[in-house]
């Protein structure tokens, strides 16, 4: 404990005692007490008078035990008014729960020495596990967006200090209600039957951002352990987007936005390698994000500057005729405290032109769709020659049915079917009577704007004079809804694909507008290459891709493990006989790459991209407003001095002060 202390308002307290002492000596310096004497005449006592108001008005301060009394009084008010506060490490009780925060942000390197804010929070954990009573007990949970147990309930200092050593970083986001939840599930099971009506203190050493805290709940004490300050800079890439370009598929096109989260203006240049090779760079100036909240800048008036050019995001336009991983960097890395978020890259496999088939007895608009595009081997059958030659699914990205139900199907593949529906999975068209059912006259009311087939494409306008009613299974998703039921039909079964018009492009006028030029290039390339269109999709840390089965047995069939090689190094996963494989959770930013390279997944990105973590300005206030002590400053609390100056000084000084006048009184 540090028993010197300081104080919060000296200047008030300054005041006051400037102004109270010479107040109080001035009305002894004017006011000499005197007794009063009867006597039988003032003959005797004139001389005394003359004496008297030649020494008026002002007299000797004299020895005066109640004025040194008032005097050591009104000194103990004027320090009780200035606040004196002392920090203290409160030490562990009977038992304790520790919460160490493993998360992103907790990697910004902005403690003494540039050790991380995890560092801290160990090394505080540490010194507070040493302060464990000798009957004490005390657990570890480290926790990023999900807990994890590193040591159950025991006495032993060594065995809790191993395990505080034990938490490494990781690159996830944060929240608390899981690691809430077992921190009281692990009360509940107490080791010790006699300290069941034990309320746990719980210990919670994190920089507070947390994306729950309005779910959060808590049995034990809370004291939130602040670490990190609100003067850190952090520059940041939030936001990455890359696809290639339809008309030119050699051209891949790159958007990303930044964010400041420091306290002043920053500009950076943004360089764009391929496959580590510098292409090009751009520059961006960004205000501090901190700008944008009311709360600060109520606290600070006059530090936003409304002349300041704001340009934060960059495109980049490149050709990338191959395969490559385009990685963005920012470059200003002065005071940067987190690196996770100064970098961000997305996996480009080589331009692909689709092979397409479609089998129809003849439509001249699907024809000059065909011809239009720019595809590798557009093919067409007619709905005999199609079950004749029976193709397998890998001869065509796309198989296209125009107005006929086949009678055999590939075991797997991409479908798109016009006027009809598929006769092998849940997604079908409805009958009655062993008919088709059909539905006249319909509108488009709704449809799913963000769609990556229906992004920029007008559909509002659609009609069909004729469509048919469809059974859409739970799990299927209608693109476009019509006055009378779904028009367009997105359904995922095994490893087919269907997309199902429930129109006649000839009963309808979709190919007379804009809709459908627009529409089906983005249909082709979504249903052959995925909803990013080309581009591999990046995930955040901590997701775990899921691999289909048959991309896995392309390359390793009957393989007993897949080496998984990432940031943290590589490691050996167990695929199981059957089913799709999931890999581990992705802790780190940065590529992974599988061994044997399984196809679509041969290498994948791992990036931030997380506001949240990127703003290392830590919160004041414990997460859901739980607990009422926020420590800091290593661990240390606060105690405020006043009241124990009043209670045991302030208070028996007065009672003596009163006792020594009225004693004077009746003397």
């Amino acid at each position: 404990m540090s028993w010197f202390p300081h104080f919060l308002t000296p200047l008030p307290a300054a005041i006051a005692a400037a102004i109270a002492v010479p107040s109080l000596l001035l009305l002894y310096f004017l006011k000499l007490r005197r007794r009063e004497m009867p006597v039988s005449s003032t003959f005797l006592w004139k001389k005394a008078v003359r004496d008297l108001q030649v020494n008026a008005p002002f007299q000797k301060l004299r020895r005066n035990l109640l004025l040194f009394l008032q005097m050591l009084l009104l000194v103990l008010l004027c320090l009780a008014l200035a606040r004196p506060v002392s920090n203290y490490t409160p030490g562990a009780g009977k038992l304790s729960v520790i919460l160490v925060d493993r998360s992103a942000s907790m990697s910004a390197a902005d403690q003494p020495g540039r050790k991380t804010r995890l560092d801290e929070a160990k090394r505080r954990a540490s010194d507070f596990v040493s302060s464990l009573d000798r009957n004490g007990q005390a657990t570890i949970i480290a926790f990023d967006d999900k807990p994890e147990m590193m040591q159950t309930f025991t006495g032993d200092v060594s065995a809790l200090k191993a395990a505080i050593d034990r938490i490494t970083p990781t690159d996830r986001s944060t929240r608390l209600k899981m690691a809430f939840q077992l921190a009281d599930a692990q009360s509940v099971r107490l080791p010790d039957q006699s300290s069941a009506d034990v309320k746990p203190d719980v210990r919670l050493y994190s920089d507070g951002r947390v994306l729950d805290s309005d779910d959060l709940q808590l049995q034990g004490n809370l004291t939130y352990d602040k670490i990190g300050s609100d003067s850190d800079a952090n520059i940041a890439i939030v936001a990455l987007d890359a696809k290639r370009n339809y008309d030119e598929p050699k051209q891949v096109e790159v958007f990303a936005r930044l964010a400041n989260y420091g306290p002043k203006p920053a500009n950076a240049d943004v360089q764009l390698t391929v496959d580590g090779q510098l292409r090009s760079i751009a520059a961006v100036s960004l205000a501090p994000d901190r700008w944008s909240d009311p709360t600060w800048l109520k606290n600070h008036p006059g530090e936003k500057d409304d002349t300041y050019s704001i340009h934060d995001s960059v495109t980049f336009k490149i050709d990338m005729p191959s395969a490559g991983i385009v990685r963005l960097e920012q470059m200003n890395h002065d005071s940067d405290m987190l690196a996770a978020d100064d970098s961000a890259q997305v996996v480009v496999p080589s331009p692909k032109s689709l092979s397409v088939l479609l089998v129809t007895d003849g439509n001249y608009f699907l024809e000059r769709m065909m011809s239009s595009l720019s595809l590798e081997n557009p093919a067409q059958m007619t709905p005999q020659q199609y079950e004749q030659k029976q193709p397998k699914d890998t001869d065509f990205d796309v198989i296209i049915f125009d107005r006929y139900y086949p009678k055999w199907m590939p075991d797997a593949g991409n479908f798109i079917y016009f006027g009809c529906a598929p006769t092998n999975a849940k997604l079908k068209a409805a009958t009655e009577n062993d008919k088709y059912v059909l539905l006249n006259d319909v509108e488009v009311i709704d449809w799913q704007r963000d769609h990556p087939m229906l992004r920029h494409v007008p559909i509002a306008k659609i009609f069909a004079a004729h469509m048919l009613k469809l059974d859409v299974p739970p799990d299927a998703q209608t693109l476009v809804e019509g006055t009378k039921g779904p028009m367009i039909v997105l359904d995922h079964e095994a490893s087919s694909t269907y997309l199902v018009f429930a129109f006649d492009v000839l009963d309808s006028n979709l190919p007379l507008t804009v809709t459908f030029p627009l529409f089906m290039p983005q249909a082709l390339q979504y249903l052959a290459l995925g909803s990013d269109m080309n581009v591999r999709p990046s995930f955040q840390p901590g997701d775990t891709p899921k691999i289909p089965r048959a991309k896995l047995d392309q390359v390793a069939l009957g393989a007993k493990s897949i080496r998984l090689i990432g940031p943290g190094g590589s490691r050996d996963v167990a695929v199981p006989p059957t089913g799709d494989f999931v890999l581990p959770t992705l802790d780190r930013v940065g590529i992974y790459k599988t061994d044997p390279p399984i196809p679509h997944y041969e290498q994948i990105a791992v990036n931030l991209l997380d506001a949240n973590e990127s703003n290392l300005f830590p919160a004041d206030a414990p997460p859901g407003s739980i607990g009422t002590a926020v420590a800091s400053g290593g661990g240390k609390s606060r105690l405020e001095l006043w009241w124990w100056l009043i209670a045991c000084a302030g208070l028996p000084l007065l009672m003596i002060e009163w006792w020594v006048y009225t004693r004077r009184v009746h003397l």
